[in-house]
């Protein structure tokens, strides 16, 4: 790893088969240790059921009213501020049950990386 300052991109925003938008802020293999990425959910949108191998998730909550569910837990609002932990093969999805879009940094360790992501929903 080297000292950087990575300046944000919006446009590099691309719609998921798993129903929401992503913008890579971070995704190197040059830092295996994690990566960062925001996530937006539209209003009314539910993402896909998955699961992540050998990666530990977290979303903190940038803007918006979600409803996560998270393994077995049952399901839970989230707003602004508050984080989610998802272990490593914990299935998981979450609704914008707002207005407005709800937005959250998805942070990742070890760095996401496509082969790691399973689809649970077929």
């Amino acid at each position: 790893m080297k000292e950087t300052i990575k300046k944000r991109n919006m446009v590099d925003e691309f719609y998921t088969s798993e129903k929401c938008f992503i913008t890579e802020l971070f995704n190197t293999p040059d830092d295996p240790d994690a990566s960062i990425a925001q996530a937006r959910v539209e209003p009314g949108m539910t993402t896909c059921w998955h699961r992540l191998h050998g990666i530990a998730e977290r979303y903190y909550i940038l803007q918006g009213n979600g409803l996560v569910e998270v393994g077995d837990l049952p399901p839970q609002e989230v707003g602004a501020g508050d984080i989610v932990i998802i272990p490593s093969l914990c299935r998981q999805r979450i609704k914008n049950i707002g207005q407005d879009d709800l937005v959250f940094l998805a942070i990742c360790t070890p760095r996401f990386t496509d082969d790691a992501y399973e689809d649970l929903d077929g």
